[in-house]
């Protein structure tokens, strides 16, 4: 462990606390799994390119294959005549070569023949028999992809830290890779805590206004999964000590553990208590947002411990801000922090404290194509629907109070699993 605290830091900033976070979490092994399974997976090699692509010069389109020289000066009223000799459809190879006077008839991807430098599109040309006439010059010298265009031999086609989506899988197949090398997906074991807490198949006693749903754990768990982490549901832990050792325990045996719920008193806190009596090492247990500043983070051995919030969006935007940092490290990604864009403000927003704010925003663009973000209602942290009606999250630095309508801010985009960025994208 890097960090050796005497005693927990407190109130740290979102940039101290996330690179505490992110010096104590490290890449997982690497796996082999079958490309077809690799999707959403992050490489954990470079890969290079057993073969040049394309493997030939080939046709850009379907037309005939000339000498330039043939055509060159070629119009409507003073064409040039060819003679052809040879049609290669699309999987063919040309028999004949180009020589002077005479043309090819060639299908899009099939390979160039010998002596031809151009490819005429069939739109600038008329047959007649075995005889076609060019009416244009304008293809001479051009619709040619040149052999090893797109790949060339042993070079790098997708580099360690690449997360794989349809394109990625579509380039490794042209390159042969039917199995690839990926990071081992993290297992997040996740808690929520708290007597008041009642799980799906019991929402008759919600209904009844005698517990409340257990909503946490299936959001985190969902967050989780599109991270490409791979989610330990632990249920709900009571406020005792027994329950909560049984669950804890349980949930380090996975990479990381996650908890929501009980963490905002700090020294006398009963699931840091049990915690720590299990070997966890507290870095830090506050940091400087809004919503979420109860938020704490330790280790137990190798195990990395995330304490969020209890109120389901201060829950959220934790693990949006210091989770899902850590789980792309753990994937050995090459860019940790989700995705900002800058836009302008649809309406005046206030903040109060010297705390960072992340307020809920719609996002919408005007006629002029600016991007407007409008907050989605009031903004309590108990309040999912604030989050759930939330395209990003709007940024109000510590020192900021009022951002004026009409002003320029920036926005962390939300459920955006494939847009990510190499650093933060916000200063504060």
């Amino acid at each position: 462990m890097s960090w050796q605290p005497d005693r927990p830091a407190d109130w740290l900033s979102l940039i101290d606390a996330l690179a505490i976070i992110l010096e104590n979490v490290r890449p997982l092994p690497a796996e082999t799994v079958p490309l077809d399974l690799s999707l959403g997976r992050t490489l954990a090699a470079d890969v290079p390119s057993p073969i040049e692509h394309p493997p030939w010069d080939n046709s850009a389109m379907d037309g005939y294959a000339v000498r330039s020289v043939d055509v060159a000066g070629a119009t409507r009223e003073h064409p040039k005549s060819l003679r052809l000799i040879e049609q290669v459809p699309a999987g063919g190879f040309p028999q004949s070569t180009v020589t002077a006077g005479t043309a090819i008839r060639i299908m899009t991807g099939a390979p160039i023949p010998e002596g031809a430098d151009s490819v005429i599109r069939v739109e600038h040309t008329g047959t007649a028999g075995d005889v076609i006439t060019v009416f244009n010059d304008n293809d001479a010298r051009r619709n040619i992809r040149p052999r090893g265009e797109d790949v060339r031999k042993h070079a790098v086609v997708l580099t360690r830290g690449t997360r794989l989506g349809a394109a990625q899988i579509g380039l490794l197949a042209t390159v042969g890779a039917a199995q690839v090398q990926v990071t081992r997906r993290p297992r997040v074991a996740i808690l929520s805590t708290g007597d008041e807490l009642t799980e799906l198949d019991n929402f008759d006693e919600v209904v009844a206004g005698r517990r409340i749903v257990n909503s946490n754990s299936h959001a985190l768990a969902a967050a989780v999964r599109m991270a490409g982490a791979e989610p330990v549901a632990l249920g709900i832990a009571r406020d005792e000590r027994d329950s909560l050792r049984e669950k804890l325990q349980a949930g380090l045996q996975a990479d990381m553990l996650v908890t929501s719920a009980g963490a905002s008193v700090g020294e006398h806190d009963l699931v840091k208590d049990v915690l720590e009596e299990l070997g966890m090492r507290t870095a830090f247990w506050r940091v400087r947002v809004r919503p979420g500043s109860p938020f704490s983070f330790g280790r137990v051995g190798d195990v990395a411990v995330f304490g969020l919030p209890g109120n389901p969006v201060s829950a959220l935007v934790t693990c949006e801000l210091f989770v899902k940092p850590a789980l792309r490290r753990a994937l050995g990604r090459s860019a940790l922090y989700s995705a900002t864009a800058r836009v302008r403000l649809a309406e005046r927003i206030t903040t109060k404290g010297t705390l960072t704010h992340f307020l809920r925003v719609r996002l919408a663009r005007d006629h002029h194509g600016t991007l407007l973000a409008r907050l989605t209602g009031p903004q309590g942290s108990g309040l999912i629907t604030s989050i759930a009606h939330a395209d990003g999250l709007l940024v109000v630095p510590e020192a900021v109070h009022e951002l004026p309508a009409g002003s320029e801010a920036d926005v962390l985009w939300l459920d955006q699993a494939d847009n990510t960025q190499n650093d933060l994208g916000f200063d504060i």
